[in-house]
């Protein structure tokens, strides 16, 4: 085994520091590469007028509908719409209005930054809190566990993967969660990619919905 003089180093440990190296400049490139990819699509969904944003929403909303009509059954957590997301709220409204047994629609909770989601149930009328991130969310009540959730993606692409804002909640919630609930991808046909080129903590989507239908990723 060879010994560096200056160093005190065997070459193996030196080149091992190396590809170290290299593995750390790659992970860097590829983070700053979702950053912009993340940044970039933002800005382009934030440039749509609210009537944009609202057309888009109800025809995802429609969508939902016709091709999950067992959502109107089951728990559901969707998230609270920001930065001009599609807004799932009168769908929820409509589903709670029908009643169905056991309908419930959820809304998430951090309850910790590293942690998985919590969630709670959300009615039109519910005490609300603004969270860390400046999002509302329900100020009391249960934990409930959601046998569907409906995630807001800034990516997606056609093997199912998305980019959200990067906190990694959902991608934690989905591994936590037993047994795994359907998660349906809700966002607007800008955010489609080619690749998001995924990582291994990446989740995929059961499903993606946009105001240009609904597709499942291949198997």
């Amino acid at each position: 085994r060879a010994y560096h003089m200056r160093t005190g180093l065997t070459s193996e440990t030196i080149a091992n520091h190396a590809a170290d190296s290299v593995c750390s400049a790659e992970k860097t490139a590829r983070l700053e590469q979702r950053r912009a990819l993340r940044k970039q699509l933002i800005e382009r969904r934030m440039a749509l007028s609210h009537d944009e944003v609202e057309r888009l929403s109800e025809t995802i909303r429609s969508n939902l509908r016709q091709t999950f009509p067992q959502l109107a059954g089951l728990r559901v957590a969707f998230c609270w719409p920001v930065k001009n997301e599609a807004d799932l709220r009168p769908l929820m409204e409509a589903w709670i209005s029908a009643g169905a047994p056991g309908f419930k629609a959820l809304l998430p909770v951090v309850t910790a930054p590293g942690a998985a989601l919590a969630f709670r149930e959300w009615a039109p009328g519910c005490a609300m809190v603004i969270d860390r991130y400046g999002i509302p969310t329900p100020a009391a009540g249960a934990f409930l566990t959601p046998q569907a959730l409906l995630i807001p993606v800034n990516a997606f692409d056609e093997a199912g993967y998305r980019v959200g804002y990067g906190g990694g909640f959902f991608d934690r919630t989905l591994a936590a969660l037993s047994p795994a609930p359907l998660s349906i991808g809700i966002g607007f046909e800008l955010a489609r990619v080619s690749t998001i080129h995924p990582e291994a903590h990446d989740v995929r989507l059961d499903a993606m919905v946009s105001e240009a239908g609904t597709f499942r990723p291949a198997a």
